[in-house]
């Protein structure tokens, strides 16, 4: 499956080991896990991620479509969790594979930055504090408004 939403952990190593042996031909891979984020500045116990499961799912498909095209790439993938997560989770992964390392580098950056943007998923925050939900921000815009 090239597009994965789930609540279950994954082993980011593990993914990106299947990844490269069912993939073949390329002379670059590129894979970029985000993680759950806490620090001394702003401690974060737990995040919650919400989304439209039917409609996540169509638009990070429309997304991987779009790397693909756009970057020929010979492969690629995106895993995306949702529900409740803790600091040092994986949350996302994508994995790129071209001929090249500028189409896998560039495919992963467009697919991350269009996916913080693009797709309909809502973080909620744990902390000292409180809870609030996290809110969109502008330098995610930024960087994805340049692959338009």
């Amino acid at each position: 499956m090239s597009v994965r939403l789930q609540n279950q952990a994954f082993d980011p190593g593990a993914e990106t080991n299947a990844f490269l042996d069912r993939t073949g031909g390329g002379g670059a891979a590129v894979t970029f896990t985000g993680l759950v984020r806490s620090t001394p500045d702003h401690p974060v116990t737990a995040m919650t991620l919400e989304h439209y499961p039917a409609l996540a799912q169509r638009q990070l498909e429309d997304l991987h479509e779009q790397a693909i095209k756009r970057f020929d790439l010979i492969d690629a993938e995106i895993i995306h969790r949702y529900g409740t997560l803790h600091p040092g989770d994986p949350i996302v992964q994508v994995m790129t594979l071209s001929k090249h390392r500028h189409a896998a580098f560039e495919a992963a950056n467009f697919l991350m930055d269009t996916l913080k943007t693009n797709a309909p998923f809502w973080k909620k925050e744990e902390g000292p504090s409180g809870t609030k939900w996290v809110d969109a921000r502008e330098s995610d815009d930024d960087a994805a408004a340049r692959w338009q």
